[in-house]
């Protein structure tokens, strides 16, 4: 029999690859998680955004921050780094999703999705300790005057968010977990939860499935990027990893494992598994492999005061939602005090549609408005002045990643479905609002106005589930078609618009997907790869490490 160091690598550890360490150490794995990010506590993240080299991640540049930002020419992407994925640097929001992605053409016809994964957001909203937001905060009141001028005041509702809301500052021995897990401290409501949440309030992965998964026996290596990866001759894959960012010094080590799962995102799954199919490594890849990327029908615009308002800082990052029709959704976001560097990436609100192009409409704008455009350019005091509007939908539109071969980067283009929106009417009609009522300017990003391209903090799919290789890139079971022993478990196996924020069914499809895997040595009960779908039930593990988080009782604010 061939040895392997760990029974299964995981590639990244966000909310696919956390779970996925967890649950299969539960079933007697050896499990090892490879993550190209650093780790953090509350003492290493930022204290602003202006703390470039532990904010950005820019690893050539010395960077290796929470935050990704990744333009394309179709989209510019914010996406997370370090250990614990995304939810280091999240809005805490952990919606279920809309109706529409359910039934969507991509998977509707396969299963009822509805009914089986409603057990598995459950499991997930108590391992991630979801509440609703206990109160509304002054940003809140802009909010319910949106949903008036826009005709849905009863469409307002709070978030519910993983954050532990017990008195404000004050230390609690771990709520989640029956002394399993870390202790909480109450949420202070600095709105520093997309800077890093230096409080210990967030429900971070690092804090739930991924700290209880290394107690359990997983490996997590940090400062590791996967570079190549090869099917050994007597079975199993050999991995290559590098420290990402390395001039010299590179540090390359190899693993071998019987199976492999890609938890590394959108970006880094879909981008290694292109990399691998055109390097041969891997040629019986899904020709599907990169299309139906989906960008939650997504745009980000706001509104700035021409005075500070501190006010407009309180509270958890996102705190409250309305709903202007059936498939959209609008949330007011915000960043602490001094956390203005993300302001650089926003100018005057410019429409796109009819007419001349987007570039002549913003010229035209700075000459009719030339005031107006200067005070866009000061980030002074920008978050007490700002209400930043994520607006997402479910409808079905698309685009596509390919990989440019010569100079190894991601690429899009069109893709199925309705074209990508590169401009949402109502987004921009919502922002026009907010700085009518903040006696200021609406603003949009400066991707929109030059590239026509809008802003995605929640890019999905590119590895879709599809009842064969012809329609998806894995099967209903997150496997890899044509692979033995690959699967995919993260954002990129995300099959449709959700059109709310997407950590909490990245988590859900995870738990589905582990929970049908066997025991470590026992029969596997899901059919062969490439047999036709059969629902099957889940294969409880021989030794379930922790109780599965926080009863109801418990996900209430206090």
């Amino acid at each position: 029999m061939a040895s392997f160091d760990y029974d299964v690598l995981v590639v990244g550890s966000g909310f696919g690859g956390s779970v996925t360490a967890l649950r299969l150490t539960e079933k007697g794995y050896r499990v090892g998680v490879i993550e190209a990010g650093r780790r953090f506590d509350t003492s290493t993240l930022p204290k602003t955004s202006w703390d470039l080299r532990r904010f950005l991640w820019a690893p050539g540049l010395g960077m290796r921050g929470i935050q990704r930002i990744t333009p394309l020419k179709d989209i510019a992407i914010l996406s997370g780094a370090g250990v614990g994925g995304g939810s280091l640097v999240y809005a805490n929001t952990l919606y279920e999703p809309l109706e529409p992605f359910y039934t969507d053409k991509q998977w509707g016809h396969i299963t009822d999705w509805k009914a089986e994964l409603a057990p598995y957001y459950d499991q997930a909203k108590r391992m991630l300790g979801v509440n609703e937001v206990p109160a509304d905060t002054p940003p809140d009141k802009y909010m319910h005057e949106l949903a008036d001028r826009m005709g849905v005041s009863d469409t307002y509702h709070r978030t519910p968010v993983g954050v532990w809301f017990g008195k404000a500052g004050q230390r609690v021995e771990d709520p989640y977990f029956g002394g399993e897990g870390p202790d909480r401290v109450g949420c202070t409501h600095c709105g520093s939860c997309m800077v890093g949440c230096r409080i210990g309030a967030k429900n971070t992965l690092d804090r739930n499935y991924l700290y209880l998964a290394e107690k359990n026996g997983a490996v997590v290596h940090p400062d590791s990027q996967v570079t190549d990866l090869e099917q050994r001759p007597g079975g199993g894959w050999k991995v290559t990893t590098e420290r990402p960012g390395a001039w010299v010094r590179k540090r390359r080590r190899t693993f071998t494992a019987e199976q492999v799962v890609f938890s590394a995102g959108v970006l880094g799954t879909v981008k290694l598994l292109l990399k691998l199919r055109d390097e041969g490594r891997l040629p019986k890849l899904s020709d599907r492999l990169g299309d139906v990327v989906r960008t939650n029908s997504e745009a980000i615009v706001g509104a700035g005061g021409r005075k500070a308002r501190p006010e407009l800082t309180r509270g958890v990052a996102i705190t409250s939602s309305i709903h202007p029709d059936e498939t959209t959704h609008i949330e007011p976001v915000r960043y602490p005090p001094g956390s203005n560097a993300m302001g650089l990436l926003s100018t005057v609100l410019v429409d796109g549609g009819d007419g001349p192009p987007r570039q002549v409409k913003f010229l035209a704008s700075i000459v009719r408005h030339p005031v107006t455009f200067l005070r866009s350019l000061s980030v002074h005091r920008w978050s007490e002045r700002s209400i930043i509007l994520l607006v997402m939908q479910s409808r079905d539109n698309s685009i596509a990643l390919r990989r440019n071969k010569k100079l190894g980067v991601l690429v899009s283009r069109p893709g199925e479905g309705e074209p990508n929106p590169s401009y949402i009417p109502v987004a921009n009609q919502a922002a026009r609002e907010v700085a009518d009522m903040l006696d200021g300017d609406p603003w949009g990003a400066w991707n929109e106005t030059i590239l026509d391209a809008p802003t995605t903090a929640h890019i999905l799919g590119g590895c879709v589930v599809g009842d064969g290789p012809e329609a998806g890139v894995i099967d209903p079971y997150h496997r890899v078609y044509g692979y033995d022993g690959l699967s995919v478990a993260d954002g990129s196996a995300v099959s449709a618009n959700l059109g709310v924020n997407p950590s909490l069914s990245i988590t859900a499809l995870t738990e589905r997907a582990m929970s049908f895997w066997p025991n470590k040595g026992e029969d596997d009960p899901r059919p062969p790869l490439g047999a036709p779908y059969e629902r099957i039930a889940p294969v409880r593990p021989q030794a379930p490490a922790v109780p599965v988080g926080a009863p109801a009782e418990l996900r209430v604010g206090t």
